[in-house]
């Protein structure tokens, strides 16, 4: 299938004698950038699974998981830890396995390359790919934590601004994450296997399955420093209250870092035309 018509367009302008050349905004590239990368994550039946159906399912491996955790030592209980680390697996399996999988095929099928020859921006043309992600995600995010208080008895977020700057924070974090990774993956298919070490280190290490307060100290000092650590830590900080101090102070420094990092590597590293 090509996209050249369908997302290559609006970078286009009329040609010939005495035609003018038509002027685009931003605000309207994105867009259709955003509309036509809906259109290929709707038809791709798998990549739509995991967007949908899949934090679900790892949410009850959460809560499998915490059954055999005393809540004291978690400091949470099962709902909390489970509607909490619903909200990292949104980022990681929405946003970040999605859209690794989604450069590398815009890539290796040329139209990256197509669409830098237009008016859109490198920034544009990577924003507008994520676009459709990073939207389900913010969904899925609000309907968690309005499920939570409505349905789960969670209660309302404790610290909103602490909430959002978490899961902005993450959305930044994994959507250049997943451009970085998607430079070092040659083909769709072998990033099933180029998103694994992120999925199971955020998994095991962010407190996503495994809250940091049951880990030992030296080991959850080393996990302090995973690319979503910081940001699990805001959210629970948002949504559940008590962490204070020392701790939400190197979870914002650390969120920050990998943003910053993460921007940085995608500028220096991400490639535009196909691995050969």
């Amino acid at each position: 299938m090509t996209r050249n018509s369908t997302i290559a367009g609006p970078t286009a302008a009329p040609q010939g004698p005495g035609s003018t050349a038509r002027r685009t905004t931003a605000t309207g590239r994105l867009a259709a950038l955003g509309r036509a990368e809906l259109t290929l994550l709707v038809r791709n039946r798998s990549a739509l699974f995991v967007a949908l159906l899949m934090p679900l399912i790892m949410m009850m491996a959460i809560q499998g998981s915490m059954e055999r955790i005393d809540e004291a030592e978690a400091g949470m209980s099962i709902a909390e830890a489970s509607l909490t680390g619903g909200i990292g697996m949104i980022l990681i399996l929405v946003v970040h396995m999605n859209l690794v999988s989604a450069y590398v095929a815009r890539r290796e099928d040329l139209v990256l390359k197509r669409l830098r020859t237009g008016e859109v921006s490198d920034t544009e043309v990577l924003t507008g790919t994520a676009l459709p992600a990073v939207g389900i995600a913010l969904t899925q995010c609000v309907l968690l934590v309005a499920a939570g208080v409505v349905l789960m008895d969670v209660g309302a977020p404790d610290r909103p601004e602490l909430l959002a700057a978490g899961i902005v924070l993450g959305v930044l974090v994994c959507v250049a994450l997943a451009a970085v990774i998607s430079s070092f993956t040659r083909t769709v298919e072998s990033a099933q296997l180029t998103t694994m070490p992120m999925f199971l280190l955020s998994l095991g290490g962010s407190g996503l399955l495994v809250p940091l307060t049951v880990m030992p100290e030296g080991m959850a000092r080393i996990c302090e420093l995973l690319p979503l650590t910081g940001v699990m830590t805001l959210v629970r900080a948002g949504w559940l209250g008590g962490v204070e101090g020392r701790e939400l102070t190197v979870a914002l420094v650390g969120a920050l870092v990998w943003a910053a990092v993460s921007v940085f590597a995608v500028q220096r590293w991400f490639r535009w035309e196909p691995r050969r």
